[in-house]
């Protein structure tokens, strides 16, 4: 099933589009339930790619109005396989089919402080927490993490806003975010324990801050994200993927998910989310030719380390040049 298999569906039409940073599009809908989304909302987007039609998962940035619009930003990326261009081909006027604003990020406006980490597009997934906790008035820090500053949307409004509760680390300018400082400052902190770091960025963003939240012993409870599935240790490349138990091989472009490639071969694979978060479509790995370019936070370190498992829907094999071959097993 998909991520929107229980939603509720409508339809939506283009009211604006404008670009937000160097790749980034603004895209405001018209047509789902009024009212403002909760803060880490997103909405799914059925959209039309080279492979057919399929679904993809936007965070909101803004809501409400009378007539429900919501607003989403969509980073254009080499490696898309297809929904980011279908998004940036939208004009106004088009229609779209899409769910109401879902939650599966939610913010808990209840901890003693707050600590808000962006990477890159994840900064989408958290404008709107931002807003909410400079208006309750509440205790936090928002630190956002960019190559450089063409390409951070929104970062101008967003330092007017928040002013010096913002924290801008640009790797650029000289300045990248040291993770073992930001963490170590709020282990430091009286309400260390009592701190909510919430995050969503590329994979080795998220990986570095679980590590070094675990190697000072913070609840894990306290430490909160939201994922994207199109950023890895690898630039994606093709391989081969075999499941002898079912006489299936198959290739899996740079363009498309292993995921996917099953599914088109015929196997019958659960899945949900598409993000590397709910661990159903996680297979076993009996054979690898290339390195698993892990790109979920469902496995453990400890898992990946075995290498025997893989969460279809995001992670890949990677490091040979487009030769790596894949095989699965029985679980």
């Amino acid at each position: 099933m998909s991520s929107g298999a229980a939603a509720r569906w409508v339809d939506a039409v283009v009211v604006a589009v404008s670009d937000v940073a160097t790749g980034v599009r603004r895209i405001e809908l018209g047509g789902p339930p009024a009212g403002r989304a909760a803060p880490g909302s997103h909405v799914d987007v059925r959209v039309h790619t080279p492979a057919g039609e399929d679904v993809r998962s936007y965070s909101v940035v803004e809501s409400g109005g009378a007539d429900g619009r919501v607003v989403v930003s969509v980073l254009h990326t080499r490696t898309s396989r297809g929904g980011s261009r279908f998004m940036h081909a939208l004009r106004p006027g088009d229609g779209v089919r899409v769910t109401q604003p879902l939650q599966n990020f939610p913010l808990s406006v209840g901890s003693a402080r707050h600590v808000l980490l962006a990477g890159g597009i994840g900064i989408t997934a958290l404008v709107e927490a931002a807003r909410v906790l400079r208006l309750l008035g509440a205790d936090y820090r928002f630190v956002y993490v960019g190559r450089t500053r063409d390409r951070m949307a929104y970062l101008a409004e967003l330092e007017a806003l928040h002013g010096d509760r913002m924290r801008v680390h640009v790797d650029d300018e000289g300045s990248p975010l040291d993770v073992d400082a930001l963490v170590g400052d709020i282990a430091d902190e009286d309400l260390g324990r009592r701190t909510e770091l919430s995050m969503c960025g590329p994979i080795r963003l998220m990986e570095a801050v679980r590590r070094s939240w675990s190697d000072r012993e913070l609840p894990s409870y306290n430490l909160r994200f939201e994922t994207f599935g199109s950023s890895g240790w690898f630039e994606a490349e093709d391989f081969v993927v075999r499941v002898p138990e079912l006489g299936i091989e198959t290739r899996v472009g740079a363009d498309s998910t292993l995921l996917d490639a099953l599914i088109t071969a015929g196997a019958d694979v659960m899945f949900d989310c598409r993000k590397g978060e709910c661990g159903l479509c996680v297979l076993a790995v009996t054979e690898v030719q290339g390195t698993i370019d892990h790109r979920d936070v469902f496995l453990s370190t400890a898992q990946r380390e075995r290498g025997d498992r893989i969460c279809a829907c995001v992670s890949r094999v990677a490091g040979v040049g487009g030769e790596g071959v894949l095989v699965l097993g029985p679980p």
